[in-house]
């Protein structure tokens, strides 16, 4: 892993993200090694020559360009964080994440954070102190020998979990991020029965191939699971109505069981 401590001339970023504002990146890239990442795309405009997954760049004066005062963020949502985790293990080094969420106190955004990580409760007390907040834990899978194939240096989905339980408890909204749903591998029924009573609502997301995550999932499906590349190819290569029915049974089960779902789903065009 090579580790670079860099200065950014910008923190807060307009998005065009649906449920967004702002966002806030406190890294550039991430550990995680996650098979189906879209953020790989970003090698594009920083230059980096190593591989997705084998860098990070720590922001070092991030938190310092969060304005002091002012009104322009009041009230808008600010999400941290769109291509990266905000609570990747060197975060506990260097606490750029805590910073930046302390100096937001004063402006009064909405608070949006999304992680896998149970270092997030060490940011409770701040993360308590904003009138509108809400955090939301990501999951593709809770089967821990996928998890370890798919997102091998992400937290276990047990430690997930057990933060998602003491969010909830603490009286911060809470959601369930499904996603991303992986053909024949994400059980996302298991999923949100595993968490329902921690969660306020539930996020779905697709898998999503463009650019060069499709050479990764194919890379991992010959590797581990060669009998399910004839079957994602027809979904992603041929006219198939895989993921409209997905979306459609997800809608049907939901409704029956009365909970909050919001679907992200990417479609062909």
């Amino acid at each position: 892993m090579i580790i670079r401590e860099i200065k950014t001339k910008s923190i807060l970023s307009k998005t065009g993200i649906p449920i967004a504002d702002y966002v806030v990146n406190p890294y550039v890239g991430c550990i995680h090694s996650c098979i189906f990442c879209y953020a790989r795309f970003m090698k594009r405009f920083t230059g980096h020559m190593e591989e997705w997954g084998e860098f990070i760049d720590m922001k070092i004066n991030a938190p310092d360009l969060i304005p002091k005062e002012g009104s322009k963020y009041k009230g808008k949502y600010v999400f941290l964080s769109s291509v990266t985790d905000p609570y990747l293990p060197l975060e506990r080094k260097y606490k750029l994440t805590r910073q930046i969420i302390q100096n937001l106190i004063p402006l009064e955004p909405v608070l949006g954070i999304l992680t896998k990580s149970d270092l997030i409760l060490r940011d409770l007390d701040l993360i308590k102190q904003f009138e509108n907040s809400e955090i939301g834990f990501s999951f593709s899978t809770l089967d821990e020998s996928i998890r370890r194939e798919v997102e091998p240096s992400a937290s276990p989905v047990g430690d997930r979990i057990k933060a998602l339980k003491e969010v909830h408890k603490s009286g911060i909204k809470t959601y369930v991020f499904i996603s991303p749903i992986l053909p024949f591998l994400t059980d996302w029924k298991d999923i949100i029965n595993k968490t329902r009573d921690y969660a306020d609502y539930f996020r779905f997301e697709n898998l999503n191939v463009t650019g060069t995550v499709w050479g990764c999932v194919k890379n991992f499906l010959e590797d581990k699971r060669y009998e399910l590349v004839p079957k994602y190819r027809e979904i992603y290569f041929q006219d198939n109505p895989y993921w409209e029915i997905i979306e459609k049974d997800i809608i049907e089960f939901c409704k029956g069981e009365k909970l909050d779902c919001r679907i992200y789903f990417h479609h062909k065009g």
